[in-house]
């Protein structure tokens, strides 16, 4: 198999000219056998601002055409992503390294936001307030922001996107996209097929509604920084999330931060450990260990840690490791050599802490330039070193408890938190672990793992952050501002008591 060549066929199917992905600068390589499969021309932050300039433009035209006019945008958009749904999702396993599942799931999300987004054109509500004057009406009316920023990861190089543009159009808005510069291929491809939609809308779509940035770091700061772009919706680690934030707080721009996540899982003395077997194992190895909803901490309780953890160290060391694009394996690349020696520096911290440590040695796959790994299980005496980090990788590190409002502490310990889940068949456990005092993660599930967050509702909720959140839900709201309107109906305005003046 010729990765490079089955790229450039699957692009010129998907509307990709040739010209956009070779010849360039920015050198795009598979983690799948390591090979380059594209070459992108990067453009300019300069080049940056004037892209943004002009998605201003469309934005103002766009803001008049009415909501529910343009859902149907958003609905031919879902129909061009079904048309290309198994080339794009193996775009993305062959970019990303993702299995085929995986890949063409990403592209389902896409398609369910977009049908989300199609019923919301005409639900976005206001309410009509009771007012204390007579002869008043008063009532809120929601308006389209502007540019809407879009920031994304290499692990999810689509849905994130879409989660943001869907809404993002349908709410009035334009949109400008920075890529991943590790997945670029998938975004030319999502640019295409917007284009596709918006041809067959019509005119009412203004040119330049949905822009792409192919660059670096300097083209990323330009839009977090443009005064024309009051949200930028930004995926990635927690340190590109400390960047950002006060970055976008300067100016009073509005932030939506998908980070990081430490996430961690519970089993209770009272959990179906077949169950929990299942879900911690697609949790924590799924994906090589690369969603931001990856589970990365497990607390087991003492009574059932011997029932359920050699279990799962089986499940570690028989879990298939290779190509997505050959085999049927489970466990697919890490997306590069950095993530596998951040892996590797992780576990010998770990190890130092007196870590017992199952998988994590390379898998050799005849390519020098990817890195397959087995996934790791380090049964830890406590949460203590890279325990407290996130390392971008397939470790899950096990921890036993005996008490449960102990663990509930050291549940919330860590920083970067995104998602959650426990494991019980106790009502109390359960309720308290989704209450106030329980996880203080956006995603706290029950008898499900961390991973597998669907549309509907809103995703995010970073703790570190205070939750920002897109996709579903009323997360509408943060893609809009909000207006206060008073009517006054009546034949006077009246006057506070004791107030009059003389308009003869």
């Amino acid at each position: 198999m010729n990765v490079t060549s089955e790229t450039a066929a699957l692009l010129e199917r998907l509307g990709v000219a040739k010209a956009d992905f070779s010849g360039g600068d920015l050198i795009v390589r598979s983690p799948v056998t390591g090979e380059q499969i594209g070459a992108l021309t990067s453009i300019s932050p300069a080049e940056a601002g004037k892209a943004i300039e002009r998605a201003d433009k469309a934005f103002k035209a766009w803001r008049n055409v009415p909501a529910p006019k343009r859902g149907e945008l958003v609905r031919l958009l879902g129909e061009e992503l079904r048309a290309a749904k198994t080339d794009l999702g193996r775009l993305v396993s062959i970019e990303v390294g993702k299995i085929p599942s995986e890949g063409l799931g990403e592209v389902q999300e896409m398609i369910d936001i977009c049908d989300f987004a199609v019923g919301l054109s005409r639900q976005l509500y206001g309410l009509t307030i009771a007012t204390e004057r007579p002869g008043h009406r008063m009532m809120e009316t929601w308006h389209p922001l502007g540019v809407v920023g879009v920031i994304s990861a290499f692990n999810f190089p689509v849905a994130v996107w879409s989660w943001n543009a869907a809404l993002a159009f349908v709410c009035g808005n334009a949109v400008v996209w920075k890529p991943s510069e590790k997945t670029p291929l998938t975004a030319l491809a999502c640019d295409a097929i917007f284009k596709r939609a918006a041809a067959r809308f019509g005119a009412d779509a203004p040119e330049n509604l949905s822009q792409v940035l192919i660059g670096d770091r300097a083209v990323g700061e330009v839009l977090v920084d443009h005064p024309k772009v009051p949200l930028v919706s930004a995926t990635g680690s927690t340190r590109m999330g400390r960047d950002v934030g006060p970055r976008l707080a300067k100016r009073f721009a509005r932030a939506i931060l998908e980070l990081g996540g430490n996430n961690a899982g519970i089993v209770c003395p009272t959990a179906n450990l077949d169950m929990a077997l299942r879900a911690i194992a697609f949790g924590a190895m799924g994906t090589a260990g690369q969603r931001c909803t990856t589970m990365r901490r497990l607390f087991v309780h003492d009574s059932v840690y011997d029932a359920l953890v050699p279990r799962l160290k089986k499940a570690y060391e028989s879990v298939s490791v290779g190509s997505p694009l050959e085999t049927s394996a489970l466990v697919g690349p890490l997306i590069d050599k950095a993530a596998f020696d951040g892996m590797q520096k992780a576990l010998k911290e770990a190890a130092g802490h007196g870590g017992k440590v199952t998988g994590g040695t390379r898998v050799d796959n005849g390519h020098d330039g990817a890195f397959y790994v087995k996934p790791a299980l380090v049964e830890m005496p406590g949460q203590v070193g890279p325990v407290l980090e996130e390392t971008f990788a397939p470790i899950l590190y096990v921890m036993k408890y005996s008490d449960f409002d102990a663990v509930l502490d050291a549940h919330n310990a860590v920083g970067a938190g995104l998602s959650s889940s426990i494991f019980t068949l106790d009502l109390q456990e359960a309720e308290r672990f989704l209450s106030v005092e329980g996880s203080d993660c956006g995603i706290a599930n029950v008898n499900i793992g961390t991973s597998g967050a669907e549309i509907g509702g809103a995703f995010g909720g970073e703790k570190e952050t205070g939750g920002g959140r897109e996709s579903g839900s009323d997360a509408w709201r943060a893609y809009m501002r909000r207006a206060t309107n008073t009517v006054n109906y009546s034949k006077a305005l009246p006057l506070a008591q004791g107030v009059s003046f003389d308009i003869e």
